[in-house]
């Protein structure tokens, strides 16, 4: 990914969940495949099992498939939860798609507060699902305002953040991750749909 930096353009993609209720069985997943910071050359679509355990799978096939994966440099996704407590494994991502992976989150998550919402709803699956939350270290990227920040594999520190950095033009977001969070919302619930609920606190912060 170092020497992609060096391009005029760098081609990425961003992938987010929309919205959902947790009787849902299923959440949306999109992939925007974007060329520099935001010209749009795709949208890939998909859906993960709500508090499941295939946000890997289902995110790895859903690139994989894609016509536009050959020169993708980087993935790019939200925090590590994906349909409420549906975690990735950002190391297996890596390994699957032959791509460096990098994690962006706003805030700092509530460690201890994630561990115990694992631990009251996830008891037999606490020890898997809490190594993948405390898989990769979190690092700070620094922006005009608060930081936001990220853990990365297959790439060095310095240059995920730089990629961050390069990719956010409106505001502080990386724009791959901006507009797959905008188009999976439209194919979500709506906003403020009264029984969606909320069940354990995003591990994302």
């Amino acid at each position: 990914m170092r020497s992609s930096l060096g391009k005029p353009f760098v081609r990425t993609v961003g992938v987010d969940d929309g919205a959902f209720r947790r009787s849902d069985r299923r959440a949306p997943l999109v992939g925007v495949v974007c060329s520099g910071p935001s010209q749009v050359e795709g949208v890939l679509r998909s859906s993960v099992e709500v508090d499941g355990t295939d946000s890997t799978a289902r995110i790895a096939s859903m690139l994989i498939a894609s016509p536009h994966l050959d020169g993708v440099r980087a993935i790019l996704v939200d925090g590590v939860a994906f349909g409420g407590f549906n975690l990735l494994d950002l190391v297996e991502l890596a390994a699957l798609t032959h791509r460096p992976v990098v994690s962006v989150t706003r805030r700092r998550p509530e460690y201890p507060k994630i561990r115990r919402a694992i631990a009251k709803y996830f008891p037999k699956e606490f020890d898997r699902r809490w190594a993948l939350i405390r898989a990769r270290p979190l690092f700070r990227v620094p922006t005009g305002g608060e930081p936001i920040w990220a853990a990365a594999v297959g790439c060095r520190r310095v240059d995920a953040v730089a990629l961050v950095r390069r990719l956010s033009v409106h505001g502080f977001w990386p724009e791959p991750l901006r507009l797959a969070h905008l188009i999976a919302r439209a194919y979500g619930r709506p906003v403020g749909d009264a029984r969606r609920g909320a069940r354990a606190p995003d591990p994302r912060g």
